[in-house]
C-alpha cells in the first residue's frame, strides 16, 4: 500500500528538496526548457503547474504574487510568469508542462526528460 507518500523524496532533505524545485521552476520560467533526470522532471511538474494556475486565475492580485515570489525567489522570474506565461495560458485547463524522455547519461546511464512549457 502506497497511503501517505504525496511526493518524491529524491534521496535529500526538505531544504534541500524546496530549493532545488524552487531553482528548477525558476529555470523553467526563464528558459522555457531545461534538461533534467526523468525522476526530477516528474517532481517538478505538479509543483510547477500549481503555481501556473495560481498566477493564471488572479493574475493582478498582490497578494498571489507575493506567495509565489515567497516560493520561488526571484523577482524577474515572477514577473515574466504574470506577464506572459499566465496570460498565455489562460483557456488552457491544466497541463501547462511536457515531459520528453531524452536517453540516458553518460556517466551514471540515469535516465533523462526534457521538461519544457507548452
Amino acid at each position: 500500500m502506497r497511503h501517505g507518500y504525496a511526493f518524491k523524496k529524491l534521496n535529500r532533505t526538505s531544504s534541500h528538496r524546496k530549493a532545488m524545485m524552487s531553482n528548477m521552476a525558476v529555470s523553467i520560467i526563464r528558459h522555457g526548457t531545461i534538461k533534467t533526470t526523468l525522476p526530477k522532471a516528474k517532481a517538478i511538474r505538479p509543483f510547477l503547474e500549481k503555481i501556473i494556475t495560481k498566477a493564471k486565475r488572479s493574475p493582478s492580485s498582490l497578494h498571489v504574487r507575493r506567495q509565489i515570489l515567497s516560493v520561488l525567489k526571484c523577482n524577474d522570474a515572477v514577473q515574466k510568469l504574470f506577464d506572459t506565461i499566465a496570460v498565455k495560458y489562460v483557456d488552457r485547463p491544466g497541463g501547462y508542462i511536457s515531459i520528453l524522455k531524452y536517453g540516458f547519461r553518460a556517466g551514471d546511464n540515469a535516465p533523462m526528460a526534457l521538461l519544457r512549457l507548452l
